[in-house]
C-alpha cells in the first residue's frame, strides 16, 4: 500500500493545523490566565493590561517573566493577613498585665496570684473593686480614707498656706431645674 502525494499533503496539513490550533489555544489561555491572576493580585488596571500584553507578545517567555515578577500574595490573602494581624494586636492590647511581674491578670483580681502584688482594693462600703489611688468609690460615693488615718493631712488652700485670709466663695443658689449634689469629703 503506497501513499500518494495528496494523502501525505492532507495528513501533513491536518497535523500542522491541529498543532497550530492547540498552540493558539494555549497562547490565548496563558494570556487569559495572566490577566485573571493579575486581577487577583493588583487593583491597578494598567498593571493588569501590561502583564497580559507581555505574555501576548513574548509568549512562554512572557509567562516566565510574569511569574517571577508578580506580587507574592493575592488581594484576598493580603486582606486576611491584615485581619489576622489586627486581631492579634487587639488581643495583645486588651489583656491587662500585672505591674509587678508582667503576667496576664483579670480585671476583678485583688492581688496577682503569681507575685502577690496588690492590684485593687475593695470599697469599704459596697465591696466593689477600686483602683489603688482612688479615695472615693465611683459606685456608692463612699469615702475610702478613714478619719485620722496615718500619713493623711487635711488639704489646705494656697491662701491658707501663705497665711492669708481666703476670699469667700461667690453665692450660688440653684434653681428648681438644677439638681446639684455635693459630696462633703474633699480628700479625693
Amino acid at each position: 500500500m503506497t501513499l500518494d502525494r495528496d494523502t501525505i499533503n492532507n495528513i501533513l496539513l491536518f497535523t500542522i493545523t491541529a498543532i497550530g490550533a492547540v498552540s493558539a489555544a494555549m497562547w490565548l489561555g496563558l494570556i487569559l490566565w495572566t490577566w485573571r491572576d493579575m486581577r487577583q493580585r493588583s487593583r491597578d488596571a494598567l498593571a493588569q493590561i501590561a502583564a497580559a500584553l507581555m505574555v501576548a507578545v513574548l509568549g512562554i517567555f512572557g509567562i516566565i517573566i510574569y511569574v517571577m515578577l508578580r506580587p507574592q500574595e493575592t488581594l484576598s490573602e493580603a486582606y486576611e493577613r491584615s485581619l489576622e494581624e489586627e486581631a492579634l494586636l487587639q488581643n495583645i492590647e486588651d489583656k491587662p498585665v500585672c505591674p509587678g511581674c508582667g503576667r496576664p491578670i483579670k480585671d476583678d483580681w485583688q492581688v496577682c496570684p503569681y507575685c502577690h502584688t496588690k492590684l485593687r482594693k475593695p470599697c469599704t462600703n459596697c465591696g466593689q473593686m477600686l483602683e489603688l489611688p482612688w479615695n472615693l468609690c465611683p459606685y456608692c460615693a463612699a469615702s475610702q480614707v478613714q478619719p485620722g488615718q496615718a500619713g493623711q493631712r487635711p488639704r489646705r488652700s494656697v491662701a491658707a498656706q501663705l497665711g492669708e485670709q481666703p476670699a469667700p466663695p461667690p453665692a450660688f443658689e440653684p434653681t428648681e431645674q438644677e439638681a446639684v449634689e455635693f459630696i462633703d469629703d474633699d480628700t479625693y
